[in-house]
């Protein structure tokens, strides 16, 4: 229950960056090249601790099958989720067309957040439970990555017109969603065999993979281009580094 209440802890420290991103794009005025330069690093930041504390920590829990089953199952449940979100979005787009009304995007970058912050949290409390400890390089990698996501959805919300406390009062639930994610997967799994533990680390793993390639390297290079790659590199660098000299 200890490991639980300790995921619980850190899954909503992880989710309050989306807060943090939020209160940064309400009150500042941050250039959206810095935006895009922060998502960069933080998809090098991610890829670096999903490949060496949940897939290989999968691995070396419960094999290889299990790590490709989870791999693969998680990929392909972001997959859905990505693709039901931009269908229903589309659909609402297209009906707010035909009134001459405009809809920002906002609401949905926020909802992609959570569909994000599911499997991160859900690794969290996995990480958590495998260690006895909370993991510096992943608890990093999510909190750096949830910052430009909570910039650009409120700065689109802002320029809608939606009211600061809505906005605070969304943000603020889908961390302590985030929190509760960490919770449950520590909780839920921290007795089962090898395999299983192992198959839900690496279905985490495959939901970030698949959020970092369908989205913040894409929208990153929108605006950074040719320094993307570079940034990107530069992320996993120092969580390669953080994991090494932490141990």
């Amino acid at each position: 229950m200890f490991a639980s209440l300790q995921a619980l802890l850190w899954g909503t420290v992880a989710g309050s960056a989306l807060l943090l991103g939020s209160g940064a794009a309400w009150w500042l005025k941050i250039p959206k090249i810095w935006v895009s330069a922060i998502m960069a690093f933080g998809a090098g930041v991610l890829i670096s601790a999903l490949t060496f504390e949940l897939v290989l920590e999968a691995y070396e829990t419960g094999g290889l099958a299990a790590t490709l089953g989870g791999v693969i199952v998680g990929a392909a449940l972001y997959f859905g989720a990505n693709r039901l979100l931009g269908w229903r979005t589309g659909k609402r787009q297209a009906r707010r067309a035909g009134t001459g009304e405009q809809e920002s995007s906002g609401t949905a970058l926020a909802v992609g957040a959570l569909i994000d912050g599911i499997p991160e949290s859900v690794a969290l409390g996995l990480s958590v439970v495998a260690s006895a400890s909370i993991n510096p390089a992943m608890l990093i990698a999510i909190f750096v990555s949830n910052v430009p996501e909570g910039l650009a959805s409120t700065a689109q919300m802002k320029a809608s017109g939606r009211k600061g406390l809505s906005i605070a009062l969304l943000w603020g639930s889908i961390a302590i969603s985030c929190g509760i994610a960490a919770f449950l997967g520590a909780l839920l799994l921290e007795s089962m065999p090898g395999e299983v533990l192992a198959f839900a680390t690496a279905v985490a793993a495959g939901g970030i993979l698949t959020m970092i390639a369908d989205t913040m390297v894409p929208e990153a290079y929108e605006v950074e281009h040719d320094y993307t790659g570079l940034l990107v590199t530069s992320g996993f660098l120092a969580a390669f580094s953080l994991h090494v000299i932490g141990g």
